[in-house]
């Protein structure tokens, strides 16, 4: 094996265990099922073991496998208690954090992030504020929030830390893309279509603080043309029905745009993409609060 595997797979490991399918695993530690698999098959890869063997019911666990899955429970035990060992000897850090949270909380992993938080610092009260990616840093600029997610173009980060007494401090969580979906029955029109021939379509536009209106703001102009913004919302559950009712065109993350076309039958435009990435944000002059600190210390692990 070259490598030794990091925490996150050995508990996804482990929970597969446990639980006896991808499905559940992924429900109890709040990630998708491609996630699990991916981390089971680097696993397995990894330590050159097939770890499970299906089964009509689901995964059962092979005789290798269960021979590395008690060690596997031994790093994860002596993990949680290093980390609680150097807790008590730093000083337990307590107070309450206001963070700020976007779109669905799968995506973010919220779920495993206030799970870590409140197992690794139980006198931290968290506190969620939720809204649009650019309403998340206005809010940490003014105080109102001390952290949250972000979303940006993959170049926007490091100009962040350079817009003056508010500097923001910020961590790459994830790269992933946009894609283009459109109304069913719509493949043929956009499959193949360049950013000026998409412009003229209807599009479902978002605020101005939002991602979606950010990057797709710099493309349009970078080619010249307008975006055609027949409806305005503030929501992706909103902006995946009305593309669904036939209203218009909607960035979406690839994975939601490729579940959309399989259930619904969408139209994804397979000319253009648009990268993208989440990060984590906060006040570069704030990031040393204990609190706060602790809290992207938990996001690295996580992610």
């Amino acid at each position: 094996m070259d490598r030794f595997p990091n925490t996150n797979i050995l508990l996804a490991f482990v929970t597969v265990a446990r639980e006896g399918s991808v499905s559940r695993a992924a429900e109890v530690l709040n990630l998708t099922q491609p996630a699990i698999s991916h981390q089971i098959k680097r696993l397995s890869i990894d330590t050159g073991i097939d770890l499970f063997a299906r089964t009509a019911t689901g995964l059962r666990i092979t005789r290798d496998g269960a021979a590395l899955l008690q060690k596997a429970e031994l790093v994860l035990e002596a993990m949680a208690e290093f980390r609680r060992s150097a807790r008590q000897r730093a000083g337990r850090i307590s107070g309450r954090l206001r963070i700020g949270t976007i779109v669905d909380p799968e995506f973010i992993r919220l779920g495993k992030l206030l799970n870590e938080l409140r197992v690794e610092y139980p006198d931290i009260e968290a506190e969620l504020v939720h809204g649009v990616s650019g309403n998340v840093l206005v809010r940490t600029k003014r105080g109102q929030i001390d952290a949250g997610f972000y979303l940006s173009g993959r170049d926007e980060i490091d100009q962040l830390g350079q817009e003056g007494e508010d500097q923001i401090h910020a961590v790459k969580l994830a790269d992933f893309d946009y894609k283009v979906i459109a109304p069913v029955g719509w493949q043929n029109r956009i499959e193949h279509a360049g950013w000026p021939e998409l412009a003229q379509m209807p599009w479902i536009g978002t605020p101005e603080v939002s991602v979606h209106h950010r990057l797709l703001g710099a493309i349009f102009e970078k080619h010249g043309c307008k975006q055609n913004v027949v409806a305005l919302v503030d929501q992706e559950a909103s902006m995946l029905e009305m593309v669904r009712s036939s209203v218009g065109l909607s960035l979406a993350r690839e994975s939601i745009a490729l579940h959309q076309r399989q259930s619904f039958g969408l139209a994804v435009c397979n000319a253009v993409s648009v990268p993208a990435c989440l990060s984590f944000v906060t006040l570069k002059r704030r990031r040393k609060t204990p609190a706060i600190a602790a809290l992207f210390e938990l996001l690295q692990t996580i992610w």
